[in-house]
């Protein structure tokens, strides 16, 4: 059995352009796992393998990869920075037990860098910091670990010192050990010499360093003690309370460097190993029964337990299907049978590898802490849990975010149609964020995903990798409906053909509910008006009509049914009567509790230039947007709002042209807000008329 400390898992996750991918190019390289380094500009970087990652020049899936450093093995894997694709990254950090999170050195803690570190938080995993691109105008080490502070809310332990900046960037000062790492001008990342710190920085790195060492030993009161009665701490004690502090997300490690220019990239390495935590050192995952609730065990992980293993990501390639798995507990061989709790069946192992980017290597077994990839799975799906049939458990599964954003798309011929539901089927089983269904009544296929570009993408991937061209048509939001009104109402359903009849009568309450609280039903029938074995029938048709309001089609949101009393016959009332009575009832009283349509509204950060914010904040005004706030910093100004999703197709398009090509922006789905009457109207009327034409 392998010795689980050396395994480090671990993630790099950054905003758009932060150089993530080159961060880990440069990994593969120090760690001997290639020879020649691919860059991202060219198309040519290792874990960027997909056409459309290759000429857009970001990632756009995650990729998996393995390597060596100093006896350790690394798992790593290069998570997108766009935010449509922030569901890789969620789905990468549920299963990591480390991660490196990099910043740009001019851009600093950018908006998806917000949102990665959010999801980071909320699986509890232990970071490192890297400044990366040190070497770019306008990069300030200094200013990225303010943010960090000010920001994310993250105490940034720093760990390097920049030497130069800019065009003169050529080193690190490492505060620990207080010696200087600094690399000549060839651009390879061994040629470097430690010396001793320049003389401009030893009064900036003593500083740096006791501020360190104080941090550091608050992990520990006997060392503590030891350090404020004057006894200095060995570099390994240090060392020791650092990784503490870091597995438990007091402190986060802060690096400095410029992966393009492999200047700083040792460092990161070493500090994986020093300081991120190992398989062992990680909280458990816990156990789930079927219905979701915890049952108190967790996997625990070693290599003789139970089998608990997550399949956290789908991938087709040309082989077949790729089911990446992390397995937590246990072990697994070739030819292994194993539960898949979620279908309740079993599959058999057909083949193990281990994943470098596209490229794989055979593996007869794998076991606790690994991250490898199955070949042959039929039914396993993204967040099932593969376990021990003997003795069976869940890991807590993933949650997925619902689409926005949905667009009609259609084959250009007959042949077409067959392909494009295959390639669907398969693009769905990739990524869970991505939805496609048919509209009943005008026979289209809707596709559904995260923003513009997750779906221009998927168009992409259609045409190319599955040789599919298909008629693209417009996107469509995806509004909801609520009600405003609280109405009380009764409805009789009676139906007498020949025989026993149909009858159900109901009194009942409709309110409106709090804001992301759904759908809620109570029962206060006394005196057994409604029999106690109706009310689910009751229940279960409101709840199921609400996936259609009255309005205009879409579904109610945050709706409580009271069910206050009624009547019943006792040879002509049944669970169907009550659920018809239900469902009518759903259709007479929606309308009386004046419903409102409800529109998604997007968190939209906009980076601009300082002479074009006038006609950024103007034009986000046209676009009925919500000024949250401005941050002017020192290449320009973020403005934050709340934005209708409605407004803001092609807005990139228009952003560039107002700022010569330097604004940037990112949104994510916020929530949902009254439509004003004018835009309800209309949306109203077209979703009317094109129901109707479709019929």
């Amino acid at each position: 059995m392998t010795d689980l400390t050396t395994y480090r898992n671990i993630g790099i996750f950054a905003h758009v352009d932060a150089g993530k991918t080159t961060t880990t190019e440069r990994f593969l390289k120090l760690t001997g796992k290639i020879h020649k380094i691919g860059e991202v500009h060219d198309g040519a970087a290792t874990t960027d393998f997909m056409d459309q990652e290759q000429e857009r020049g970001i990632t756009i899936q995650s990729a998996a990869t393995t390597c060596e450093w100093d006896g350790h093995r690394l798992n790593i894997i290069d998570t997108p920075g766009h935010v449509d694709f922030t569901i890789e990254v969620y789905r990468s950090l549920k299963v990591l037990d480390g991660g490196v999170g990099v910043f740009c050195g001019s851009g600093g803690v950018e908006p998806q860098s917000e949102t990665n570190w959010r999801y980071a938080n909320d699986s509890e995993v232990a970071r490192l910091i890297f400044v990366n691109k040190l070497d770019r105008l306008g990069a300030d080490f200094y200013r990225v670990v303010d943010q960090v502070e000010n920001v994310l809310g993250a105490n940034a332990l720093v760990m390097t010192l920049p030497i130069g900046e800019e065009d003169d960037f050529v080193g690190v000062v490492d505060v620990l050990s207080a010696k200087a790492w600094v690399w000549d001008d060839s651009g390879d990342p061994t040629k470097y010499e430690i010396t001793d710190i320049p003389a401009d920085l030893v009064d900036k790195a003593a500083e740096y360093r006791e501020k360190l060492i104080e941090t550091a030993l608050e992990q520990d009161d006997d060392l503590m003690e030891a350090y404020l009665d004057g006894t200095e701490p060995s570099v390994d004690d240090v060392k020791k309370c650092i990784r503490k502090g870091t597995i438990a997300l007091d402190f986060f490690p802060t690096y400095c460097g410029s992966a393009f220019k492999n200047k700083g990239v040792q460092l990161i390495l070493n500090a994986v190993v020093d300081y991120l935590p190992n398989p062992m050192e990680v909280d458990p995952q816990p156990e789930v029964d079927l219905e979701g609730n915890e049952t108190g065990e967790h996997a625990i992980v070693d290599a003789n337990g139970p089998l608990r293993a997550l399949a956290f990501k789908i991938m087709d390639d040309r082989y077949g299907a790729l089911t990446f798995t992390r397995i937590y507990s246990g072990s697994l061989k070739k030819g292994d049978t194993v539960l898949n709790t979620f279908t309740g069946k079993t599959e058999r192992i057909g083949r193990i590898v281990e994943m470098h980017a596209d490229s794989r290597e055979e593996r007869d077994s794998a076991q606790a802490g690994d991250i490898i990839a199955l070949l042959g799975m039929k039914n396993t799906r993204t967040g099932h849990t593969l376990c021990d049939p003997v003795k069976p458990a869940t890991l807590e599964p993933m949650v997925f975010p619902d689409p926005v954003i949905s667009i009609a798309i259609s084959p250009n011929d007959k042949a077409g149609a067959e392909k494009m539901g295959v390639a669907l089927n398969k693009m769905m089983q990739e990524d869970p964020s991505f939805r496609v269904m048919t509209d009943e009544e005008s026979g289209e296929t809707i596709i559904k995903g995260m923003g513009e570009l997750h779906l221009d993408i998927k168009v992409d991937i259609l045409k190319r990798t599955h040789g599919v061209e298909v008629q693209v048509g417009k996107p469509q939001v995806a509004y909801r409906e609520s009600i405003t009104k609280t109405v009380e109402d009764s409805y009789t359903h009676k139906k007498q053909t020949g025989g026993s009849g149909q009858f159900a009568k109901i009194d009942y309450i409709v309110e409106p509910g709090e804001q992301g609280s759904g759908y809620e039903f109570e029962s206060k029938v006394t005196g057994g008006n409604v029999p106690r074995e109706f009310w689910p029938a009751v229940e279960k048709a409101f709840q199921m009509s609400m996936d259609e309001g009255t309005l205009a089609g879409f579904p109610l949101l945050d709706v409580k049914v009271t069910l206050v009393d009624g009547a019943f016959h006792a040879v002509d009332s049944s669970a169907i009567a009550y659920e018809l009575a239900g469902r009518s009832a759903y259709r007479q009283t929606i309308p009386k509790a004046s419903p409102q349509l409800l529109e998604p509204v997007m968190k939209v950060d906009v980076f601009t230039p300082d002479d074009h914010v006038g006609d950024v904040i103007g034009d986000l005004n046209r676009r009925r947007g919500m000024i949250k706030s401005q941050d002017a910093g020192p290449s320009g100004v973020r403005v934050k709002a709340d934005c209708p999703l409605s407004e803001m197709f092609g807005y990139i398009g228009d952003l560039r042209t107002m700022t010569s090509g330097r604004g940037q922006f990112s949104m994510e789905f916020s929530h949902y807000a009254p439509c004003p009457a004018n835009v309800a109207e209309e949306v109203i009327k077209e979703t009317r008329e094109r129901k109707a034409a479709s019929k």
